[in-house]
C-alpha cells in the first residue's frame, strides 16, 4: 500500500497547487479579455474551484470507477458545507450582502432536489446526465446574464480586491490556463489510481473513498479561498465559492462522469449521502437569506456544522470498520 498512499499524497498536493494556478490563470485570463469583475467571480471563480471534482469524476468514470466519482461530488458537496463553511465561520462569521449570492441559494436547493429525484430509481442514466447538464447550460446563462446586468453587486468589489492582489500579464495568466489544466489532468490520474487500489487493497467501496479521502482533497481549494476571503472580510466571496462549487458538482461533475458511465447507484447514497446534502443546503439557505434580518452564518452555526461533519464522517468509517453492525 505504500506506492498507492504516496500517489493519494503527491496527487493531492499536486492537484491543489494546479487548482490554485488554473484559477488564478483563468481569472486574469478573463480580466484581461474585459469581462466584468462579477461575472470572473460568479463562473470563473465560483465554478473554477470545482475543477478537481470534474477532472477526478471523469478519469475515474473512464476508468470504469463511476462510484468513486459520484462519491467525490457529493462528498465534496457536504465538506464544503459542513466542513469549510464550518471552518471559515469559525474565523471569521459569514455576513451575506451580495443579492447574487441570496438567489443562488434556493437555486442550490432546487438542484440538490433534481439530483435527489435522479437517485430515486437507483440508476444514473445517460438521459439523466444530458438532464443534468443542460441544467447547467441554463444556470450558466443566467449566471452570465447577471453578471452583465447587476456589475455593482458587493461580491464585484471583492472579486477586483482579489485580482489586485494577483495581477498576471496576459501571457503569464494563459500560460497557468493551460498548465493548470494540463497539471489538473496528471495529478487527478495519479489520485484516482492511489484511491481504487487503496480500495481494493482493504476491501472498501470506491464510494466510501469518494466520500472522504477524495471528496476532501478536491475540496482543499475551496477551503483554502475561502479562508483567505473570509480573513479578508470578504465574505460573500468566499460564500460564493461554496455555492459555486456544489452548482458545479451536482451538476457538471455528476453530468460528466454519469454520461461517460451510466452507473446504478447504492441506496445508500440516496437514505445517507444525499439525504445529508440535502439537510445541510436547505440550512444554508435559512442562515444565508437570514429569517430576521440580514443573512450570517455565526461561530455557533459554524461549531454545528463542524460538529455535523465529523459525526457523518466518524459514522462513515464505523460503518468500515464494522460493516455487519
Amino acid at each position: 500500500m505504500l506506492l498507492p498512499s504516496l500517489a493519494i499524497i503527491f496527487g493531492l498536493i499536486l492537484l491543489v497547487y494546479s487548482a490554485d494556478k488554473f484559477v488564478e490563470g483563468a481569472s486574469a485570463t478573463a480580466k484581461h479579455a474585459g469581462m466584468p469583475s462579477l461575472l470572473i467571480g460568479i463562473v470563473i471563480i465560483g465554478f473554477g474551484t470545482s475543477a478537481p471534482e470534474m477532472v477526478v469524476s471523469a478519469m475515474a468514470a473512464v476508468d470504469g470507477n463511476p462510484s468513486l466519482a459520484l462519491g467525490n461530488a457529493y462528498g465534496s458537496n457536504i465538506t464544503n458545507i459542513a466542513l469549510i463553511l464550518g471552518v471559515t465561520a469559525l474565523i471569521s462569521p459569514i455576513a451575506v450582502q451580495s443579492q447574487i449570492i441570496r438567489k443562488e441559494l434556493p437555486l442550490l436547493l432546487g438542484v440538490t432536489l433534481l439530483a435527489g429525484w435522479q437517485l430515486y430509481d437507483g440508476f444514473l442514466s445517460t438521459l439523466d446526465a444530458v438532464i443534468l447538464l443542460l441544467v447547467l447550460f441554463a444556470l450558466m446563462g443566467w449566471s452570465v446574464k447577471q453578471g452583465l446586468s447587476q456589475r455593482q453587486d458587493i461580491l464585484s468589489s471583492e472579486v477586483d480586491s482579489e485580482l489586485a492582489i494577483h495581477p498576471m500579464p496576459l501571457k503569464t495568466a494563459l500560460f497557468w490556463l493551460v498548465t493548470g489544466l494540463i497539471l489538473l489532468v496528471i495529478s487527478s490520474r495519479i489520485l484516482v489510481w492511489g484511491a481504487v487500489s487503496i480500495a481494493q487493497t482493504l476491501g472498501v467501496s470506491d464510494l466510501i473513498i469518494g466520500l472522504t479521502i477524495v471528496a476532501i482533497g478536491t475540496s482543499l481549494p475551496e477551503l483554502a479561498s475561502s479562508v483567505m476571503a473570509a480573513k479578508k472580510g470578504e465574505h460573500d466571496l468566499a460564500l460564493g465559492n461554496i455555492l459555486g462549487s456544489n452548482l458545479f458538482n451536482t451538476l457538471a461533475v455528476v453530468g460528466i462522469a454519469a454520461g461517460i458511465h451510466p452507473l446504478q447507484v447504492e441506496a445508500d447514497v440516496l437514505y445517507r449521502d444525499w439525504m445529508l446534502m440535502l439537510a445541510l443546503t436547505l440550512g444554508l439557505l435559512i442562515m444565508g437569506i437570514g429569517l430576521k434580518g440580514q443573512g450570517r452564518i455565526s461561530r455557533i452555526e459554524g461549531l454545528l456544522l463542524l460538529v455535523v461533519y465529523f459525526s457523518y464522517t466518524g459514522y462513515l468509517g464505523y460503518s468500515v470498520i464494522f460493516p455487519q453492525l
